[in-house]
């Protein structure tokens, strides 16, 4: 767990620090980013009582590691150094809930970030269980979509010359394959992911 947060809080601010390098002096509102997710969330999970809806599951557990890498980039712009993030996770972090209706817990969460403009280790823990999403699986979906964004940007998608569909497949889907394939607890989990997408990326693009 130790490496698999060390690798998640490098990806976070090698991302932030594309965007604007001094970003952890920008005084950036990520608790805002979070709770604007939250809402998106419920939109997929279901809410409406006035008609049918179905959790859509695999949206969902999307939102919440979108919600993840926020919530890295809130620990990280505190001051915090990487080890101390580390051990506050893995003491906080406890993938459990005695609520059966997630959506409560969702409040509960949103309404906390709103309240201290934070990021909730513990209450994020419990969203986690209420989605059946393990630490190896929002560890894997985190890195996968991080290496994915650098890949896109490396490859033109800023000027429209990348191609998203190889050999009939979108990259998501190469995405998913690659990292079946790898070992997403070896500390090069990145690195492995960003060569296997650039190998199949040049076999299928030419």
């Amino acid at each position: 767990m130790k490496q698999q947060l060390k690798t998640m809080l490098e990806l976070q601010d090698s991302m932030n620090s594309k965007v604007n390098a001094e970003w952890r002096t920008q005084g950036f509102e990520w608790y805002r980013a979070i709770w604007v997710e939250c809402a998106e969330l419920l939109d997929h999970h279901g809410w409406k009582w006035w008609k049918k809806q179905q959790p859509d599951v695999e949206q969902v557990i999307l939102e919440l590691i979108d919600i993840w890498h926020f919530g890295l980039s809130v620990m990280l712009q505190s001051g915090l150094s990487t080890d101390d993030i580390i051990t506050k996770v893995e003491s906080e972090l406890v993938i459990a809930t005695d609520e059966a209706d997630f959506r409560l817990d969702l409040e509960a969460f949103a309404g906390q970030v709103l309240l201290t403009k934070g990021f909730d280790v513990a209450a994020f823990g419990r969203l986690m269980a209420g989605m059946q999403l393990t630490f190896d699986q929002l560890h894997c979906g985190y890195v996968g979509k991080n290496v994915l964004n650098f890949f896109r940007q490396n490859n033109g998608y800023k000027d429209g010359s990348y191609v998203k569909v190889w050999g009939g497949k979108e990259d998501n889907e190469h995405l998913v394959d690659a990292v079946r394939q790898l070992d997403a607890s070896s500390s090069n989990f990145s690195d492995d992911v960003y060569a296997a997408l650039e190998s199949r990326y040049k076999e299928l693009t030419g």
